[in-house]
């Protein structure tokens, strides 16, 4: 490989993280680059196996005067999670009953953190979003369920849970598929009036956030902005876009899911 003065790949490597100007050594990698693509595999495998902390997130929750109710979906454990995608998107029989015995108000808001497919990214980034979006939603006034921690969750997951809050919108913050440069990055779901049966055409989203990536600030800003846009229009998903960039450069949160 040329030196990095004449090189213009090795001047692009500081702008992404990309695996871009690794080198070689003869025909093959160097021993570095193989090194650290082999320590960026392990970190996702480990994300995705990850067992959720709850207590992280509750006393998080607590010191942001927020009550939270744990739940599990009918993923009885992890293995069954990542084999049987669809167990994630209900709820056991236990923690419905539980939802359901409560007997919640209707409510502006839910907001549901699952693990998802990084228990890593919750533990480390769903609390500060939490209060960033409170922060910036406080001068609509909102109603709010408790917070609702759930183990095994799909994105799909937050429709019922949504339903059973009497919710008119639910807020996601979940675990994304790790890749090979973020292993702890979160998603948020916005779905309007949620319940089963919703498709991710319904609902928007807010991806990579994390402090390489979207930070808790500006995904922040867009959550509040599409929280109040899905009451005021009763609408969320493709008939949503996201037009809360102050410059006009901010692209459609809505995505497919992770699932």
């Amino acid at each position: 490989m040329k030196g990095s003065g004449s090189d213009p790949w090795i001047k692009l490597r500081r702008w992404t993280t990309a695996r871009i100007a690794l080198g070689r050594t003869g025909p093959s990698l160097p021993t570095g680059a193989v090194l650290e693509f082999a320590l960026a595999h392990a970190l996702a495998r480990d994300a995705v196996h990850a067992v959720l902390d709850a207590a992280v997130i509750e006393r998080g929750l607590q010191e942001l005067n927020l009550e939270m109710i744990e739940i599990e979906s009918d993923a009885s454990d992890r293995a069954v999670f990542l084999r049987r995608p669809d167990f994630g998107r209900r709820l056991s029989k236990i923690s419905r009953a539980a939802l359901e015995g409560r007997k919640f108000p209707p409510c502006d808001l839910a907001i549901i953190i699952g693990d998802g497919l990084s228990a890593i990214a919750v533990e480390r980034h769903s609390v500060s979003v939490v209060g960033a979006m409170l922060a910036q939603l406080a001068p609509l006034g909102l109603t709010l369920a408790p917070v609702v921690l759930a183990r095994g969750a799909r994105v799909a997951l937050g429709d019922e849970i949504g339903s059973l809050l009497k919710a008119r919108i639910a807020v996601v913050l979940i675990g994304e598929r790790p890749g090979l440069s973020s292993p702890d990055s979160l998603g948020a779901y916005l779905t309007f009036d949620p319940r089963p049966g919703r498709t991710d055409a319904e609902r928007n989203c807010v991806s990579n956030i994390r402090p390489a990536g979207l930070s808790y600030e500006r995904a922040a800003v867009k959550l509040a902005w599409l929280v109040r846009e899905a009451l005021r229009r009763s609408l969320s998903g493709v008939d949503l876009k996201d037009e809360s960039d102050p410059l006009g450069a901010s692209a459609s949160a809505t995505a497919l899911s992770h699932d």
